[in-house]
């Protein structure tokens, strides 16, 4: 008797949408709740339940969680700064029943500077002891390239030091914000720096001018790949195998190239040993079904530029400038779903205003 018993108090909850997660979270947010105001046991009580079942869904999910109030708890569900991921926690939130006593947040929020102070490691980080300035290319006027100082910083504290200001950022300005407003950050120790310092608290100013006048300058902006032209480029890797790349020229030379500052790149992994690292007849015509799929959803009309493939060593990457991440996001897993019993997939995306990623295809 106690054999069945035990199958039936078993029975799994699978979780195959958002409406299956929330509606398992449902069932059992009062005690999650209670573990939270309690403060009890948050990581067996609480997450060792929800991670699993965050993970059934999509890989990619992170999440904190406090209490809010005294009577509201809160869960924030993060992507921990990996682009590819926002959409899909801002979609999981979106879809959040109401609850009573909860309060979803998709992504960490923007906070005050001033009320706070991170201590890691021996190492405080608050308005105190950060201060940035700007780092200013001619030739690349629209990257946004900071310097950030802590006293701290040294080859033995680099990891400590360089986690803690990526924390406070987050924290600071935002997961988001911090995601797709700076180009590019640089941690160096306070007497190093080259340039005025000017205090932490005032970067989110300093981000939001930057950023305006950015979409100011192209909003709009699109490139027909019409009557582009195209070149077939071919070299040999380290180990000796072929590589062959087919790309847009006349794309690489748009003096625009910031208005799509979004690179998305889909690797396709297949067996080509026996045919020197290149796809074999069978594979080559499900390579280029899985690239006509993704251009069909992904104009150029619409803001995502197919740049070029190259095909090497029993791989294929396929390349997209797009003007934002969350379309390609869902259009690129999907495609990684629909293929997986057939073709090992991933995908990357990342933000290169300048898509230095591609000057190895410019022939001078």
């Amino acid at each position: 008797m106690n054999f069945f018993k035990s199958l039936f108090n078993g029975k799994k909850e699978p979780i195959n949408s958002y409406a299956d997660f929330w509606e398992w979270f449902e069932k059992h947010e009062n005690k999650f709740y209670k573990v939270l105001k309690n403060d009890g046991d948050i990581q067996s009580e609480f997450f060792h339940k929800l991670g699993p079942k965050l993970t059934e869904l999509k890989e990619g999910f992170w999440y904190l969680a406090g209490m809010f109030d005294d009577d509201t708890a809160e869960l924030i569900l993060t992507a921990d700064g990996i682009t590819k991921n926002i959409v899909f926690t801002e979609e999981l939130v979106a879809a959040a029943p109401k609850m009573k006593h909860w309060k979803i947040t998709a992504l960490k929020q923007p906070s005050n500077i001033s009320k706070y102070s991170l201590e890691m490691n021996g190492h405080v980080f608050s308005e105190d002891t950060l201060f940035f300035y700007s780092n200013d290319h001619p030739h690349l006027p629209d990257e946004i390239d900071i310097t950030i100082t802590h006293e701290d910083f040294s080859e033995a504290t680099k990891n400590n030091v360089v986690n803690g200001v990526y924390l406070t950022l987050d924290n600071f300005l935002g997961e988001l914000n911090t995601v797709t407003t700076i180009d590019n950050i640089h941690i160096i120790n306070t007497k190093d720096a080259t340039k005025e310092l000017v205090p932490i608290r005032k970067l989110k100013d300093f981000l939001i001018w930057r950023e305006k006048e950015f979409i100011e300058k192209y909003k709009g902006l699109r490139h027909d790949t019409e009557n582009d032209s195209y070149a077939g480029l071919e070299a040999f890797l380290e180990n000796g195998l072929p590589l062959f790349a087919v790309v847009n020229t006349d794309v690489l030379n748009w003096d625009s190239k910031a208005s799509h500052p979004w690179i998305a790149v889909l690797e396709i992994k297949y067996d080509g040993k026996n045919t020197n690292g290149m796809p074999d007849e069978k594979t080559y015509q499900l390579l280029s079904e899985i690239e006509d799929k993704i251009v069909t959803e992904l104009k150029d009309a619409d803001g995502y530029i197919n740049i070029g493939r190259q095909t090497a060593d029993s791989s294929r990457e396929v390349y997209f400038a797009c003007i934002e991440f969350r379309k390609p996001s869902k259009v690129l897993y999907n495609i990684q779903q629909e293929y997986q019993n057939s073709i090992k997939i991933d995908f990357d995306i990342y933000k290169d205003k300048y898509w230095q990623s591609f000057d190895r295809f410019i022939v001078n």
